[in-house]
């Protein structure tokens, strides 16, 4: 039985690399008695993957984790063992079956992320940098230069801008291409909208960012039909 697990990841625990929230629930999943499959050969692990690790410093309410179960356990069971005594900052909230076939493995899913980006206190732009973003996003080009180990090129990131919308807190919510194919990191488009549209260097550390959701694309006519990774399977029932 495959099964998708989302959990949130909040307070210090954004601090917390990939590696350790992978070992943290190896060691939650042995500790609750949840039988998972292992690979075979002298050296077994988890069968275990991550939809789109979260970097370091990021919150997020929708992080995804496939796991193979061996013997079948009710979601609500589930839920109930990794949170009883799991670590302050970690909180699973579905834990559903996946069907077979094209939704059955996230991290080749994701197409689209959503998130919520704030100005830390005391590093907000002096200019009004509101009134500039319906101009900054109306933009048919947003070129930028993406630089990577080997080299550097430049990108237009608009076409990678699906949505966007300030609330009336001042956070600014984005909707971007995220996964293998394209991907885009809010930070970098906050950067780029100071920079180009407000002439403005961008303090370091200067946003509290959080990931809400992550998004599968089953397209319908050539039009974007973007399904949050948990709607793909069903609660398990026992």
């Amino acid at each position: 039985m495959k099964v998708r697990v989302k959990f949130s990841k909040q307070g210090s625990m954004k601090f917390i690399g990939h590696l350790d929230i992978m070992r943290y629930f190896q060691k939650a999943i042995r500790r609750d008695g949840i039988d998972v499959a292992c690979t075979e050969g002298f050296n077994p692990h988890m069968i275990m993957s991550f939809a789109s690790p979260l970097g370091i410093g990021l919150t997020s309410d929708a992080e995804y984790m496939d796991i193979e179960l061996r013997t079948p356990v009710s979601s609500q069971e589930a839920i109930d063992a990794l949170n009883r005594n799991g670590a302050d900052g970690i909180t699973v909230t579905r834990f559903i079956q996946i069907p077979e076939g094209k939704a059955d493995k996230a991290m080749t899913l994701v197409v689209a992320a959503d998130y919520t980006l704030r100005f830390r206190p005391g590093h907000e732009p002096a200019a009004s940098w509101k009134s500039n973003l319906n101009d900054f996003f109306s933009r048919k080009s947003i070129p930028v230069l993406k630089k990577t180990k080997r080299s550097e090129k430049e990108v237009d990131i608009r076409p990678m801008i699906y949505d966007w919308s300030v609330t009336s807190d001042d956070t600014l919510f984005l909707k971007l291409a995220s996964g293998s194919t394209a991907n885009l990191k809010p930070e970098l488009v906050m950067d780029t909208f100071l920079m180009q549209q407000l002439h403005v260097e961008p303090d370091p550390f200067a946003y509290e960012i959080n990931r809400c959701e992550l998004y599968a694309d089953f397209s319908e006519e050539g039009l974007h039909k973007f399904i949050p990774l948990d709607e793909l399977g069903t609660g398990i029932e026992l």
